[in-house]
């Protein structure tokens, strides 16, 4: 024979043991099913890991995890971000002078701190644009800063330019960020500190700028010497073509006029010329013989005499002559 089987009665420790359960699990409901969104705050819900919606502020109601996630973000926080420099848990300063050393644009080195302050701006493109938004947004800082700091002086850097150039990185990164539109929004960059780098870079730095003030003295003197020389050898030069140029314009006109006198004697004697050989005959006896007399008759023959005085003859004037030759030889 079979026994009948019985049931055990539903016990009151069972009972609680159902009742915590249900406890529990509503308890689990409630905190994986809702949430609150405070003002300054945006949340990004995703189903199955997949985007679904942005909630504001207030309490909300979700499905419980695994199958809804929230994100809450900080969207009207505003951020912080140094470069150059980091504080610790203990409220210390710290240099980080691999962010902090740069190049200007006149090949200085100057260390300089930037302060940056930044807020998500759109927290579905924070989240999901990119893997890690504040590194890139880190990166984009320090690219700008070492473009604009390598465009100015160290005068600049270290003075008078500072306002100038955070300006200029903060115009810098709102461009990035619209290229790369991560979700995050630049609010103000300031330069927080600049000043010359460590001892022995501070040393080296005034080795340049001593070099550099040699080499414009250097670069004056020469300048100088060549503003002082440089006239005159214009003057000097001018005063040579000019001479050279007078002394060419004189030979010209010599030529010129020893050309046209025998044209002129040329001609002559084509048109004339027995009237010019006689001419010309005639002018050689008078430079050769300044006292000789010449004497034309009716028929045109040339006679030739020496001035004889009374009682001399041919012969005692050429004796004479000779006599005062050989004297003008002996006196020389």
């Amino acid at each position: 024979m079979f026994k009948k089987k019985t049931h055990k009665p539903f016990t009151l420790k069972g009972r609680n043991i159902v009742l915590v359960l249900i406890l529990a699990l509503a308890v689990y409901l409630v905190s994986t099913g809702i949430y609150t969104v405070r003002e300054s705050e945006q949340a990004v819900i995703q189903t199955f890991g997949k985007y679904t919606a942005t909630t504001g502020p207030g309490l909300h109601v979700k499905l419980p995890w695994p199958i809804q996630e929230v994100t809450i973000l900080q969207v009207q926080r505003t951020q912080k971000m140094e470069l150059g420099y980091y504080q610790d848990d203990t409220g210390t300063y710290h240099s980080e002078e691999d962010d902090s050393l740069m190049i200007t644009g006149d090949m200085n080195v100057v260390n300089i701190d930037f302060f940056m302050e930044w807020k998500i701006s759109d927290p579905l493109k924070y989240l999901y644009a990119s893997e890690e938004p504040e590194a890139i947004l880190r990166n984009l800082l320090m690219a700008s800063v070492r473009s604009v700091v390598g465009t100015k002086s160290i005068d600049d850097a270290l003075t008078s330019g500072k306002y100038e150039i955070q300006n200029e990185v903060q115009d810098m990164m709102v461009e990035k960020l619209m290229e790369n539109d991560i979700g995050v929004q630049v609010l103000d960059v300031k330069v927080n500190d600049s000043e010359p780098p460590t001892e022995e870079v501070a040393k080296a730095f005034r080795d340049v700028e001593t070099a550099k003030q040699e080499m414009e003295m250097a670069i004056n003197r020469a300048a100088e010497y060549r503003n002082r020389r440089l006239p005159e050898a214009k003057s000097q030069a001018d005063r040579l073509v000019k001479d050279a140029e007078a002394y060419k314009a004189s030979r010209v006109a010599e030529a010129e006029g020893l050309r046209d006198r025998y044209l002129a004697i040329y001609n002559e004697y084509k048109n004339f010329p027995e009237i010019s050989r006689n001419r010309m005959y005639l002018e050689v006896l008078e430079r050769t013989l300044p006292g000789i007399k010449v004497i034309v008759d009716e028929s045109g023959e040339v006679s030739k005499y020496l001035p004889l005085q009374a009682g001399e003859t041919l012969d005692n004037v050429v004796a004479d002559q000779e006599a005062q030759q050989e004297t003008s030889k002996g006196g020389k």
